[in-house]
């Protein structure tokens, strides 16, 4: 069975470890509006597996807190998760506070 996703709020950075796939998101699908507040980064590091609907999540989380006013950022991005931000051209979408300016 996949390792569960769990996550944590702390002074202003959501924290996700786990997967991150259709599998597993729902829970955090279910409290995104209320994770989300306040949120000015995204740290994905503890991430071991991310797939499209995990991705398309990712977005969505970004757009509500945009929504919010924040432009969060996403920390921890691993060369699996680049290469898929790249497959879907999200790279202006997911930007990576790991990125060289």
């Amino acid at each position: 069975m996949a390792d569960r996703l769990s996550w944590r709020v702390e002074d202003g950075t959501l924290f996700l470890q786990g997967e991150l796939d259709r599998e597993t998101l729902l829970d955090l699908w279910q409290q995104r509006e209320t994770i989300m507040r306040n949120i000015a980064a995204i740290d994905v590091a503890g991430l071991q597996r991310v797939d499209s609907a995990g991705l398309a999540l990712l977005v969505h989380l970004r757009q509500i807190a945009q929504q919010q006013g924040a432009a969060p950022v996403f920390s921890g991005v691993t060369d699996k998760l680049h290469s898929l931000i790249a497959l879907y051209n999200l790279q202006q979408i997911i930007v990576s506070a790991d990125d060289p300016a």
